[in-house]
């Protein structure tokens, strides 16, 4: 995370990060901090690799969260989860630990990250991950992603 509250990447040409670990997240200054509402992120193609094979694995990641005193900024969030092309991970690392960096870092009042990921050796896997129980009174939708249905 950058140090201060200015964004390192927005209105600038910025590189796609080799990893995530490189990968600098910024925050800017909830516009509405006493409010209680979900922001939503939807990666419908995000991409990392197979730690076994080294092969794609590709994904329709929703991050949901309920912001604090800070919001993530969207360039930075798209380079991040870029980042992840040439990283190695099983689906239930990447997913988590996106959610948990993401969490960690922004310090939101709540947060969840579902996780599609399409078949590798003909299953289908689904990992989600939230910070806690949502604040009351918080209005949480669907996340809008259909089970995984082949031909069906």
């Amino acid at each position: 995370m950058s140090d201060t509250l200015q964004p390192l990447h927005l209105g600038q040409t910025s590189a796609l990060p080799a990893s995530p670990e490189e990968a600098v997240l910024d925050y800017v200054p909830n516009p509405r901090p006493n409010a209680l509402y979900l922001a939503r992120f939807a990666a419908p193609e995000f991409t990392s690799l197979c730690p076994v094979t080294g092969q794609p694995d590709f994904a329709h990641l929703v991050i949901d969260y309920a912001p604090g005193q800070t919001i993530v900024e969207s360039k930075s969030l798209k380079l991040f989860l870029g980042s992840f092309r040439n990283h190695a991970g099983f689906h239930e690392d990447v997913t988590v630990g996106i959610g948990q960096r993401l969490f960690d870092e922004m310090q939101p009042r709540w947060l969840r990250i579902g996780g599609y990921w399409y078949p590798r050796g003909g299953i289908p896997i689904d990992v989600f991950w939230q910070s806690g129980a949502p604040p009351e009174g918080l209005w949480v939708p669907d996340q809008g992603v259909s089970g995984y249905r082949g031909r069906g």
